[in-house]
């Protein structure tokens, strides 16, 4: 049975983890209390203090640990978190030394990218559940990486595809299954922004609140240069994995789920730096296409210097049908007829600003609290880390088509690169030694 009807056949609308946690102080968080899930963050800059916000709102959870190797952003946190939950987490920088810690429940991590898998794994041989930012990793072998550790060790892994946990887009997955917009055959994905250059880097001094030798980490080593950290390591291939990762993955998640389909059969990928000259290693324009088995096809295009809306929106995923058509985007979704006519709306009451990695959300605090609940109850996830990976290895096999400029035929029963050398040879990647994840 598919994911898409085990979930439909699973899942009543309106139960998938819609709960809107409270940001109050909860009597609940006292020491001792039996069901509280401890928590450690790791990589608050940006997303991850967010994070801090979502999961330290949520019924008896107390934030245990700031991570990050940035003293300036772990004193920022770890300030942050005490004003809020009453009790002061310890700040720490190796993330090595937050997992000796034997009560810790649960690691969430926001790192970079090249973080990611290796983090996670290390938690899940620790016995720690993970909840782990998209993408799961910096290449599609950590991504099976990943999975492997999940069903070895059985802790409960989430991905960060919070769109996921809207109960829109669960109303969604119902119209689709009840047939109100016919047999879905293609998705249509997009992402537009107006980001600026990055410009051309210079080596510099490390500044002295960063370790910048820990913030590497599994990566091979490169000097310190003055246009990476903190944010811009998403566009260089050492530690990044462009935008199709960035932000591509969330549409092209709901693309996968909603037209109910895994691996491809052939990939796709057109495109390059077009709009300015700087250090970006990645395209800024990108046209991937993922074509499947059962006649059914996504589209994902990426402008991320030119922020012209496509069908009104900055990012969503259009789902095309025999008798109708499904637009979808973080705020909701519209049901068009053939001839283009509207024929229902849902929307949500809480946007999700795919821009606003600082920010909380509904979205964020469901998938949250479904993490919770499969932690305390068993509740199902609703981004297990299997799915999470088959979504992300779409945007790795975009990444790997573009880079060797032409189609990659692909085994649809696991995702693999067929006949190509050149190509398979990018599914992963060489570590700094004594960095190497192993399950």
């Amino acid at each position: 049975m598919s994911s898409r009807r085990k979930f439909v056949k699973s899942t009543v609308v309106g139960g998938i983890g819609l709960t809107f946690l409270s940001t109050a102080k909860s009597y609940s968080q006292i020491i001792g209390s039996n069901d509280r899930i401890n928590v450690a963050v790791m990589g608050t800059n940006s997303r991850g203090h967010a994070l801090t916000k979502v999961f330290m709102a949520g019924d008896n959870v107390l934030i245990t640990h700031i991570c990050d190797v940035d003293s300036k952003v772990v004193d920022k946190t770890v300030t942050m978190a005490h004003e809020t939950q009453g009790s002061k987490p310890k700040g720490e920088k190796d993330i090595r030394k937050v997992l000796e810690t034997k009560d810790l429940d649960l690691l969430v991590i926001a790192a970079p990218d090249h973080w990611h898998a290796p983090a996670a794994i290390m938690a899940l041989q620790a016995g720690k559940n993970v909840y782990v930012e998209k993408p799961c990793g910096q290449n599609a072998r950590e991504g099976e990486l990943i999975v492997e550790a999940q069903k070895k060790y059985g802790k409960v892994v989430q991905m960060g595809n919070q769109q996921r946990s809207g109960i829109f887009t669960a109303a969604a997955l119902k119209d689709i299954a009840e047939g109100l917009i016919g047999n879905t055959y293609h998705a249509k994905c997009w992402y537009s922004n107006k980001r600026e250059s990055i410009g051309h880097g210079k080596t510099a001094a490390i500044p002295a609140e960063l370790d910048y030798e820990l913030w590497q980490g599994p990566a091979p080593r490169e000097d310190y240069r003055d246009n990476v950290i903190h944010y811009n390591w998403h566009w260089f291939k050492n530690w990044g994995t462009g935008e199709i990762c960035n932000n591509g993955t969330h549409a092209i998640d709901v693309a996968r789920w909603l037209l109910d389909v895994e691996y491809p059969t052939k990939v796709t990928s057109a495109g390059g730096r077009y709009h300015v000259d700087d250090d970006w290693e990645f395209p800024d324009t990108q046209t991937a296409a993922f074509e499947f088995g059962d006649k059914k096809s996504i589209a994902w295009e990426c402008l991320s210097r030119n922020g012209m809306p496509i069908y009104d929106q900055m990012t969503g995923t259009l789902i095309q049908g025999t008798k109708g058509n499904m637009l979808v985007n973080t705020n909701g979704y519209r049901l068009y007829d053939k001839s283009g006519k509207q024929i229902k709306e849902l929307l949500s009451d809480s946007t999700l600003d795919t821009a606003d990695l600082v920010g909380v959300n509904k979205l964020s605090y469901n998938h949250a609290t479904n993490t919770l609940n499969a932690i305390r109850k068993g509740e199902q996830l609703n981004s297990p880390i299997i799915e999470g990976h088959k979504s992300v290895l779409l945007c790795h096999l975009g990444n790997i088509a573009q880079q060797v400029g032409r189609t990659l035929q692909i085994d649809h029963t696991n995702g693999h690169i067929i006949d190509d050398d050149q190509a398979s040879a990018l599914w992963g990647r060489e570590y700094a030694k004594g960095w190497e994840p192993v399950v």
